[in-house]
């Protein structure tokens, strides 16, 4: 699926990339007939990211060496079930089939994609980028795993009827990719003029081209018989979900202590080389305890996204989707919704995007206004140091204590979210629901090669996060906490958090507290860094100390689970507010879904702090 793809912040170079010279080679296909892992192994995983110019489809483009020599510029293009650009993934992939895109040149040549084990549902895809006349070669695609399963394709035949070359390919090996490149050096061919691109053509000739066609997959019928159980499956789900956010407390822990060892190590080494002015405290208190303290939860996102790209390389996530059906039609939307919404467990920014998949216009500004409050990955930095502080470490049975808190607040985002949905599905955004219809992939074993390579961009995106905006968050914090006065009341962010502290008060905010929530509307991560820096500086003497020690000496319990209660529900970033505004293309909307938002996340703080309050006496 394309709605875990990594995000980046640079354009595609459009005047570079419309002027590049050579062949251009453009790849189509469905979803999941692994198109990006065969891109991967022709362009040996180099690959310049970018967002189409004026939505928010993401494009690939690679060079690829050419059979006779000389290198190709590859395109993949989003997947789609079709060509009818009724979404914008489709309205993409026709514009550049159609030389009409300023991002990507004219195509020399299209590459279909499709599954060879759903043939009879592909068919219909290739039939009609055929009837456009363009020079194309049609890849069937995991060829190995159809004919492991019984699958027997005449592919003579079926290459015959289309009047294009036909070639098996098996995307992740070298071999499986050669006949494939001696067919891209012959350059394809045009089908014939009178064929016919309807569904009746296509099952015609899936009739003749199957000589022998097993029902399912033997092993996907096996294992759906279990994931798929109308009991069994929702248990298994749970239970995955559940192992994820255990391992992101039980497997992080290691890593993590090698991370604050070594940024204790560099602070300690920083501090013996500095003399003792402003400069020392500016490295020490700002650079160092402010990104230091974000960095060191970078385990925890990479296990994160191991498992979120394992369940889709799999196939399991779409199993996920149609499990998942029934309660997201209770809540007003269909289970294709739960896609995006579990996407938005990593950024909300690649969730709200996936809403695109969505037809439904209802059904995905619904999805879009709740993906914030799925819990994503900036958040796990302000739980676990708050969870490190304040939830003793231990065991109930075989599970971890702090994990269990963890997957607490996973489950409270998704039932609140549930709720807001059905909220909304009928009030604001009622109408009727899309009917789910969606294409269950076979199973797969997830490539090492695309598994790294989707980790890697993801570690990278988050390095430059923490290398660039929460660096300079943290710099100008450190700068506005230490000056003009010496206390932190005193200094310009203590006036600043003096005027909201008024605000935050009734629900036990203090005013550290307040002065981290200004710069953690950059990105939520840095009110963790802005926490360090607040911290480093109070106690500038003592600064070796971990944060969540200080925490849990500076805040009372009470305070602690108010602070973690707005952190379910308060509203996102800067960036996924503007993605906001531009999936929903209004403005109304977006302020709408700030201000539900941070409403919520004031209640669920205040009620949570009144009733710990109440508790401890």
């Amino acid at each position: 699926m394309t709605v875990l793809e990594p995000i980046t912040d640079d354009p595609l170079d459009h005047e570079h990339v419309h002027h590049r010279a050579g062949t251009t080679i453009a790849l189509v296909g469905p979803p999941n007939a692994g198109k990006s892992t065969l891109f991967n192994g022709l362009t040996g995983g180099n690959a310049k990211i970018g967002n189409y110019p004026g939505v928010t489809v993401e494009l690939r483009e690679g060079r690829m060496a050419m059979p006779g020599g000389g290198e190709a510029n590859l395109v993949d293009l989003p997947g789609v079930m079709g060509l009818r650009p009724r979404s914008a993934d489709a309205r993409v992939a026709l514009e550049v089939l159609d030389g009409q895109s300023s991002a990507v040149p004219a195509p020399d040549l299209i590459i279909c994609v499709v599954d060879a084990a759903q043939l009879r549902r592909h068919l219909p895809l290739v039939l009609s980028v055929l009837k456009r006349g363009q020079p194309t070669i049609v890849a069937l695609n995991m060829y190995d795993i159809a004919t492991r399963d019984g699958l027997d394709i005449n592919v003579d035949m079926l290459s015959k009827l289309l009047g294009v070359p036909v070639v098996p390919t098996t995307a992740p090996r070298k071999a499986g990719r050669e006949g494939l490149l001696k067919a891209i050096a012959a350059g394809g061919a045009v089908a014939l003029p009178e064929l016919r691109d309807d569904g009746a053509a296509a099952k015609a000739m899936a009739d003749q081209a199957l000589v022998k066609e097993p029902g399912l997959n033997r092993f996907t019928r096996k294992v759906d018989s279990v994931v798929l159980n109308p009991i069994f499956g929702p248990i298994l789900l749970a239970a995955l979900l559940f192992m994820v956010f255990q391992a992101v407390f039980a497997w992080s822990e290691l890593p993590m202590g090698w991370i604050e060892g070594g940024v204790g190590l560099l602070s300690d080494t920083v501090s013996g080389i500095l003399p003792d002015n402003w400069f020392k405290g500016l490295v020490i208190d700002g650079v160092i305890a402010g990104v230091g303290s974000v960095i060191i939860f970078l385990p925890q996102i990479v296990i994160l996204f191991f498992f979120i790209l394992l369940l889709e390389m799999t196939g399991y996530m779409a199993r996920a989707a149609f499990l998942m059906d029934e309660l997201m039609m209770r809540a007003g939307l269909n289970g294709r919704a739960f896609i995006p919404l579990l996407s938005s467990f990593a950024c909300a920014i690649p969730g709200m995007m996936a809403a695109r998949t969505l037809d439904n216009e209802k059904d995905r500004l619904t999805t879009i206004l709740v993906a914030p409050l799925m819990t994503c990955s900036a958040r796990i930095p302000v739980y676990t140091v708050l969870i490190a502080a304040f939830v003793p470490r231990g065991h109930v049975g075989p599970f971890n204590n702090q994990g269990l808190v963890m997957f607490g607040l996973y489950v409270a985002g998704i039932i609140s979210g549930i709720l807001v949905a059905w909220l909304l599905r009928r009030s604001l955004t009622k109408g009727g629901t899309q009917t789910l219809l969606m294409e269950l992939p076979t199973y797969k074993a997830p490539q090492f090669r695309d598994l790294a390579l989707g980790l890697w961009r993801r570690v990278a995106i988050f390095i430059k996060r923490a290398g660039t905006m929460i660096f300079g968050v943290t710099v100008a914090l450190w700068f506005l906490v230490s000056y003009p006065g010496d206390t932190l009341r005193e200094s310009f962010a203590g006036r600043l958090g003096s005027v909201l502290e008024p605000i935050f008060k009734p629900i036990g905010f203090t005013l550290e507290m307040v002065i981290a929530l200004v710069p953690g509307i950059a990105a939520r991560e840095v009110a963790v860094g802005a926490l360090g820096t607040v911290y480093a500086v109070q106690n500038a003497d003592e600064n070796t100390q971990g944060l969540a020690d200080v925490l849990q000496s500076e805040w009372t319990m009470p305070a602690a689970l108010a602070f973690l209660a707005w952190y379910v529900f308060a509203p996102q970033c800067i960036s996924t507010i503007a993605v906001a505004r531009r999936e929903t293309n209004s403005a109304k909307w977006t302020w709408f879904m700030v201000i539900y938002l941070t409403v919520l996340a004031y209640i669920a703080a205040g009620v949570t702090y009144w009733t710990a309050t109440a508790i401890a006496g």
